[in-house]
């Protein structure tokens, strides 16, 4: 997260801080009065509910803001005015006075505590490390490659530029130093031995003032034990041997790049409290994760679809809905089963934190809540859900959707773009001729070239778009908010590209095509209607004769 970003967030988070400090004394007038009716007026049972609802909020969010004295005061609040909630009868005198002491009390400790300044909130820079590992950053896929035969750093980078990557090739060392002075490479690919020096010298000597050091993969004619050596001191992440591998190479490259555990956390915070849910909200985004509030649990509905959580943060206490209830709703919907729910709550009350979390929850963090307990607490959870996650619904050969994912995103998408009046292109696409790869090189050789392809979709379509492999040599790819000319542009691109690959066996090179169908939504009703006719286009493709894109039209279904 770069400097401005990070400032910005901590002057939010103060100013959330202070504006809550402000508006306390008038939060606690308001309990004030809501026990003035309750004692003056008949006794109203819901009323006392709206009461401790008041109360509980108030001893879960003032610790939380720096207030620890007035916490702990409205806490013992709490605990009188629950224990009275449970006989569900009115108070006795005792009690009502036992309350009234309890409210003088948290309105004197409330003006001596907002009269005092308390310490920033931020997050240590080592939970913040943690979680920018996760942070979808601005995709730096720029490589130096430091080669001093020309002929094959030439054909390396072209190979690895249709992958999406820009390489600068350079002949010697001394053209390798002048660059590094004017950019910054994502990754350097460096030859050990070169006519002008040693590269890993070389890598040693750019590395040593550096706070974080460059990525590099060493490459070599030698492979005994002292050339890799050499190179895992000079910090080498990866070796190889000569010649090289452009799919394995990639692998690597694309491991340090362009990784899917860069995209960011996805928060859902569903609390009543205004302040409260901005603040959770301010302090995960400081770590680099996105959110987004609902502060009205009737309307969380919407924002699950559309913002499709890693994990939901919730309060118990809320009107309209209970947390508990709520999530009884969200686990009914098969699209949300395995999505951790975390209560945040200030109930204290073992058996009933218990009780939550056999409703549908996974933990329970109890308010107040330190900044690095609550990232902790949930890196560690979504962290854990995506490895499951992943297992379920990507394909083990490629890590694209598998057949059954791809379809629910489809039926999604097309549910947004029906609801946005906007267009979607879907395309099935499908090696030509690939049983000849199988056949001739062998099934491991056919394997790396689906995932040549697989890697290939992947790199070049947007974050925004799905691919999918949808069995063998077939992939289905979703673009949403895009016609049909913008989907030929993108489609053609990529076909023009891996015809272009090189594929390897043993010593022979070998190049494949690919034919693609395209449908667009809505000129097909439906994910079924749109799935048939990128199907027949599909067919049209390869009657007509391969390595093409065909786009169906509403009467080719």
């Amino acid at each position: 997260m770069d400097e401005s970003k990070k400032k910005e967030l901590l002057l939010k988070l103060e100013n959330s801080k202070k504006n809550y400090k402000n508006q306390l004394p008038n939060k606690i007038l308001k309990i004030e009065q809501t026990w003035d009716l309750l004692i003056n007026d008949p006794w109203d049972q819901d009323r006392f509910i709206t009461f401790h609802r008041m109360v509980h909020t108030i001893a879960g969010s003032s610790g939380t803001f720096g207030l620890p004295a007035v916490g702990d005061v409205a806490r013992q609040l709490e605990i009188i005015v629950k224990g009275q909630l449970e006989l569900e009868e009115e108070p006795s005198v005792h009690i009502r006075e036992k309350i009234h002491d309890e409210l003088l009390n948290l309105s004197s400790i409330t003006n001596k505590s907002i009269q005092t300044d308390t310490p920033p909130i931020t997050v240590t820079n080592e939970l913040e490390q943690q979680q920018l590992h996760h942070v979808n950053k601005d995709e730096n896929n720029l490589i130096y490659f430091v080669e001093e035969d020309e002929e094959l750093s030439l054909e390396l980078a072209t190979q690895i530029s249709h992958y999406g990557y820009r390489v600068q090739t350079f002949n010697t060392l001394k053209q390798f130093f002048k660059a590094m002075k004017k950019d910054e490479p994502a990754i350097i690919l460096m030859d050990v031995i070169l006519s002008d020096g040693d590269g890993c010298e070389a890598v040693n000597e750019i590395q040593k003032d550096r706070a974080t050091s460059i990525p590099t993969i060493f490459i070599s004619e030698k492979s005994e034990l002292t050339t890799r050596l050499n190179a895992a001191k000079a910090g080498g992440e990866e070796f190889f041997t000569k010649p090289l591998n452009v799919t394995d190479l990639v692998d690597k490259l694309d491991k340090f790049v362009q990784a899917d555990d860069n995209e960011p956390f996805r928060i859902l915070i569903v609390d009543d409290s205004v302040s409260m849910a901005q603040h959770f909200s301010l302090i995960l985004q400081q770590t680099g994760m996105e959110t987004a509030v609902v502060t009205d649990p009737l309307t969380v509905m919407e924002p699950l679809d559309n913002f499709r959580p890693d994990l939901i943060l919730m309060d118990i206490y809320m009107p309209g809905c209970s947390g508990l209830e709520l999530a009884k709703v969200i686990r009914q919907q098969e699209a949300f089963v395995s999505v951790p729910i975390v209560y945040l709550s200030g109930e204290t009350d073992l058996k009933k934190q218990l009780a939550a979390m056999s409703l549908g929850g996974d933990d329970f963090l109890t308010k107040p809540i330190q900044p690095e307990h609550l990232v902790l607490s949930v890196t560690s959870r979504v962290k854990r859900s995506r490895i499951l996650r992943n297992f379920m619904i990507r394909d083990g050969l490629t890590g694209l959707y598998n057949h059954t994912q791809t379809k629910e995103f489809l039926d999604m998408e097309i549910a947004r773009a029906k609801r946005d009046n906007t267009q979607l292109a879907f395309a099935m696409v499908d090696m030509d001729k690939f049983k000849l790869v199988n056949d001739t090189y062998g099934h491991p050789t056919g394997d790396r070239v689906i995932k040549s392809l697989a890697r290939l979709l992947k790199q070049r379509l947007r974050k925004s778009d799905i691919v999918g492999r949808y069995g063998g040599e077939e992939f289905a790819v979703i673009l949403p908010n895009t016609n049909a000319t913008t989907a030929e542009k993108i489609l053609n691109e990529i076909r023009i590209a891996f015809g272009k690959i090189s594929h390897k066996y043993k010593d022979i090179l070998f190049n494949k095509t690919f034919s693609c169908g395209v449908a667009v939504y809505p000129g097909f009703a439906d994910g079924t209607e749109l799935n048939n006719a990128a199907d027949n286009a599909l067919y049209e493709a390869k009657e007509g004769g391969r390595n093409r894109v065909v786009f169906a039209t509403e009467t080719s279904t």
